[in-house]
């Protein structure tokens, strides 16, 4: 029964990794086509941006993913990916 349950266990942790893993991939994909990036670049954006804002990478992938489909995105993250793509030099 310990085997089962520790399975179990496992395999609801594999899933959550790859649900994580899908947004990651998808916030990066949002970010190059704003940024026209690299998906390298792209990647340094989002994990600076977790950084620069202490919020976790995943969520802050979440809140650019819905960011993507309504418009809506919370003004720290918003301010930090204007700040690493360069858009708030672009307006001065």
């Amino acid at each position: 029964m310990d085997t089962v349950l520790r399975l179990e266990d496992e395999n609801l942790q594999l899933k959550e990794a790859v649900r994580s893993h899908a947004v990651v991939d998808q916030a990066i994909g949002v970010i190059l086509a704003v940024g026209q990036l690299t998906p390298d670049q792209g990647w340094d954006v989002l994990r600076s941006t977790s950084q620069n804002t202490n919020i976790k990478l995943r969520h802050v992938a979440e809140l650019i993913v819905d960011w993507a489909r309504t418009g809506r995105l919370p003004t720290a993250i918003h301010s930090q990916l204007e700040h690493q793509l360069g858009l708030d030099r672009r307006r001065a």
